[in-house]
């Protein structure tokens, strides 16, 4: 444990910074698994819908500095490609 002051209150922010960012990885992680159910679902319109919800709460965890900018794109890229492959 901390034994001045200051390293107590670094602790604290330390401790609360962590709990944020771990709530909004968890977000991004849940939108991902949304996307990917709906086109395991075999939906194509509604996968499209849940992936520009999924896109935009990517793009916000990443602008955050949370997920990298270049993984968040790939998320992004990845799922587009799958449910473009998808039966038309």
């Amino acid at each position: 444990m901390a034994n001045s002051a200051s390293a107590r209150k670094r602790a604290r922010q330390a401790d609360a910074r962590r709990a944020h960012n771990m709530s909004l990885r968890t977000a991004a992680r849940t939108a991902i698994k949304n996307v990917e159910k709906a086109i395991l679902a075999g939906d194509r319109a509604a996968a499209e819908a849940v992936l520009v919800r999924c896109s935009s709460t990517i793009d916000r965890v990443a602008a955050k500095g949370v997920l990298h900018r270049n993984a968040a794109n790939r998320h992004k890229s990845r799922l587009a490609l799958t449910i473009k492959a998808m039966a038309q």
